[in-house]
Parts: C-alpha cells; structure tokens; sequence
C-alpha cells in the first residue's frame, strides 16, 4: 500500500487498541496488541505519518532511531540487588529502566497524555547484540523485567534489504507476533502531501512532467546512486530558503540532495527554465488581469512541458494566496474562541490581566504539544501570532487607558479588524482566479489544459479549501463541464459494452 493507505491503518489499528469495552478494559488486551512493523523504501515519509497520526488523534509521540542505542542504553546498565530465597540470601542482577521506556514515562508525566506511539525506526538495522532485546521487546513489549505502559502502541519501521546492507532478516517467531504493513512510494499521494507543504513548485512541476524520476535507486560502478520522496522534498525547502537570500541553487547544491547526477542535471536545468518562464510569462500580471497577446500566442504555440510548467506557476501562486486566507481564517477562529473566553472573565478579573494569562495559555499549549511529540510547524505558526495578537491587545489596553467597562467593545474592535483582513485577502484572492482562468481560456479554450488546471485546483490542500469557502465562478463552471464530460463518457462505455455482449447472445 502507499504511505497514505498506511498512516490510515495505523490509525484504525490505534483506535482498536484504544477502545475500551463496558468496564474500562481495552477490547483488545495488552498482550494481543501486536506491534505494526511498517517495512518500505527510505525518504517515502515513515516518519512524518507518525507525527501526523500522534497530532490528529491527540496521543502522545515518543520516537527513536534504533541504530543511535547500544545495549546499555537500549534496556538500562546492570545493578546488583540482594533478594532472599529460601530463607537465604543471594546477589541478583537487575537493570535500570531502559532509555527508550523512561522517554514514555517522562512524556506521560510532562503532558499528562497516558496514550500514544512508540516509534522505532530502522528496526533491522540493530547491532548483533542489540538484536535479541529488541526482538524480545516486539514480542513482549519489555525490557528485562520493565514493560511498555498499557495504551501505547509500538510501530517499528525497517527497510528491505535491497536498500540497506545492514538489515537483519527477522525470524518467523517475530513475525507471527507482529502487524506487518508494506509500503511502497506513490508519486500521486507525495504530491498531495508537497502541496499541502507548500513545497517549491519547480519541483512538484518538474515531477509532475517527469514522475519517473520520482524515486530511483540504481547500484553503479560508482556506488549507490538515488532520489528520494525525501530528498525532493528537503530539495524543495532549501530552494525557497535561497531565494529569499538571493542565492542561486545549481547542479552542486541540487547533487547534494538528488545524489543521481544526470537527474540532479535535468532537474537544474528545468529550474532555470522555470526562472525563465516567470520573467517570460509574467505570471503576476496574469494574475492580476493584464496581458499582452504576444504571452497568449507564445504559450498556446509552446510544448506541452512548457505549458504544464506556466501552469505551475500559476497554482503555485494561487495556492500561495489561498493559504494566507486560509490561516488568516484559522487565526480569526482561533482568536474568537478566545476572546469568548476573555469576555466571560473580564466581569471579574482586570481585562489585562486576562488577556495576559489566555497568551500564557497558547505558550503552554505549545510547549505541552512539542513534549508530547507532535507540535508541526502550522499548528506553531498559529499559536504564536495568536499570542502575538492578544499580547498586542494587552499593551494597547494599557497604553490607551481604556476602562474595563470598555474593554470589550475594544478588543471586539480590534478584532473586526483581522476578519477584514481576511474577508479582503478573500477577495484580492478572487480576483486572482477569475484572472487565471480567464486568461487560459482565452490561450486554450477548451482544451485539456483547462481539464488539468482545473483537476489541479480540486486536488490542491489549500486551492480546494478556497474555492469551497470563498467561491469562484470560472472553477465551478469547469468543473461542471468536466464532470459532465465524464458521466457521458461513462455512460458511452456502458452503451458499448452492452451492445457487445447483446451481439455476443
């Protein structure tokens, strides 16, 4: 299965073991929750689905490489403990609590969470001594005589031999006691993932053109050569990073992530280009309503992966707009339930001081979430300007000398003021997409250009999210179009396989 269909086992798998029956037991004892062994390619996102399932079912997140632990660290150093047997006494070896438990132990006291994830990552990778303990610990959940907390869950990951020297096969002992889970790479779930991270568009549309050069892994004369789900995606951020500095990403910088050299070169070379389609093309100013005819007839006359990548652009931006709506949507969500929470304490409580503790409040929830394992860099983001914004309306309080009968109509005025930010980055946002469209039906018609922008839009996180809250005439009438273009097409199939099998009779 693809990493999406995975992450969606682990949670259904989570959610069994964590289901409790009329008298608070879990509906699956300790002793039949098998561990998940989740074995695929490396850089295919393994460890990203972990924190993404620890934050959307609210569970705690302890994770390891096991290849960083030894043997003493892994189930704890050896003591001598005197115990008497038999009315006599002998020295016993015991161990202290191994690293790996005492990590769970310490989140559950931190957060308070008693429930969560235990991720071990390259499983098969452990050394010769290490190997037996950590058998032991997928078939009985213990090291030595100390055992992994009831309510957490063990997913080990591993990768298949072929990608790693190292790997040690597991016996089938080990085998009938775990849930095993293979994964392979899909290009189509990646790119959905790429957009909701807002990777650099150069290299979701390089992909796109060439999906082939997705994940590759050859053995050479010269070694080991590949690219990675995590290598395009670490590729992607540092893009961004150097253009916001001015500097340049060439063949060098792209081999040191993509370490095959003839795609690090066809990927270099397509970023150029990419560069150049946005000073040719003008996408802003696309954007924005204005055009000259000589950009119509350039694109409609350019080759396909030229055009895929203009199109590239476009979204690119789109999605750009459609996030800052997007968050700018969740602050004022976030930002209203708190200032209901402000309004009912201010009756007795200085209206300062309150907004005081509610920024206090978000600091303590994010610390709470980076303890407990699963604080992503949205959910920070968020946080931290809805602190930034109550702590602002704090200090004006002050400074303004406003009377605590009149906080609240400040405050609520205050906060008017980021919904018409939003409502106008909405707007401003609108605008762009009537552009967009306008101007690709004015270069393609009704071609199937117009078809993938439109599929394009729908399957984009953070385009769909748009258009579903603020509207756009242009999309839905596409989209009309094209859903009746694929009934009827359906429909013709239908026709025509009936008609077969009547002539058969």
């Amino acid at each position: 299965m693809n990493i999406k269909q995975a992450k969606q086992e682990i949670q259904n798998t989570l959610r069994a073991y964590l289901t409790r029956d009329g008298l608070g037991n879990y509906l699956i004892p300790s002793v039949r929750q098998r561990p998940v062994l989740l074995m695929g390619p490396p850089g295919i996102g393994k460890t990203q689905i972990m924190e993404q399932i620890a934050a959307e079912t609210g569970v705690g997140l302890v994770a390891y490489t096991i290849t960083h632990h030894t043997r003493q660290s892994a189930i704890g150093l050896p003591y001598i403990e005197k115990r008497t047997y038999g009315g006599e006494e002998f020295s016993v070896t015991e161990y202290t609590m191994s690293e790996i438990l005492a990590s769970v132990y310490q989140m559950m006291e931190k957060t308070g969470i008693r429930e969560g994830l235990l991720f071990l990552d390259e499983i098969n990778c452990v050394s010769e001594t290490l190997a037996p303990m950590m058998l032991q610990f997928l078939q009985c959940k213990t090291f030595g005589n100390q055992r992994l907390p009831e309510g957490w869950l063990i997913v080990a990951a591993g990768n298949p031999p072929e990608y790693n020297k190292s790997v040690r096969d597991f016996d089938v002992v080990t085998l009938d006691r775990v849930k095993r889970i293979d994964v392979t790479e899909d290009f189509g779930v990646w790119k959905e993932y790429a957009r909701r991270r807002n990777l650099h568009g150069a290299v979701v549309s390089y992909l796109d053109i060439k999906k082939d050069n997705f994940y590759r892994i050859e053995a050479t004369a010269d070694g080991m050569q590949f690219a990675t789900a995590r290598g395009w995606e670490d590729l992607g951020e540092l893009i961004i990073a150097y253009e916001k500095l001015g500097l340049r990403v060439d063949r060098g910088v792209v081999e040191q992530y993509i370490q095959m050299p003839r795609l690090a070169k066809d990927f270099a070379n397509y970023l150029e280009l990419y560069y150049k389609y946005q000073k040719t093309y003008h996408v802003e100013d696309i954007l924005q309503g204005t055009w000259p005819a000589i950009t119509v007839s350039q694109l409609r006359a350019a080759p396909f992966d030229e055009k895929i990548s203009v199109m590239g652009l476009i979204l690119s931006r789109l999605s750009e707009e459609s996030r800052k709506c997007r968050t700018q949507d969740a602050l004022t969500t976030a930002l209203h339930a708190s200032l209901l929470a402000f309004r009912e304490r201010i009756e007795e409580e200085a209206p300062a001081a309150v907004l005081e503790d509610l920024a206090k409040e978000g600091q303590t929830k994010l610390r709470q979430e980076k303890e407990a394992g699963r604080l992503d860099k949205e959910y920070r983001d968020l946080v931290m300007q809805e602190v930034a914004l109550l702590d602002a309306y704090r200090a004006r309080l002050q400074k303004e000398e406003i009377p605590a009968e009149e906080s609240m109509d400040a405050v609520r005025g205050w906060f008017g003021e980021e919904v018409e930010k939003g409502n106008a980055l909405g707007e401003s946002t609108g605008v762009m997409y009537e552009n967009a469209f306008r101007f690709l039906e004015t270069t393609f018609r009704q071609g199937q250009e117009l078809v993938l922008f439109v599929t394009e839009v729908t399957s984009g996180y953070d385009t769909s999210w748009f258009v579903e809250n603020f509207g756009c005439e242009a999309y839905f009438r596409h989209n009309k179009e094209l859903l009746f273009d694929s009934t009827r097409q359906r429909l013709s199939r239908e026709i025509m396989e009936l008609r077969k099998n009547t002539s058969e009779e």
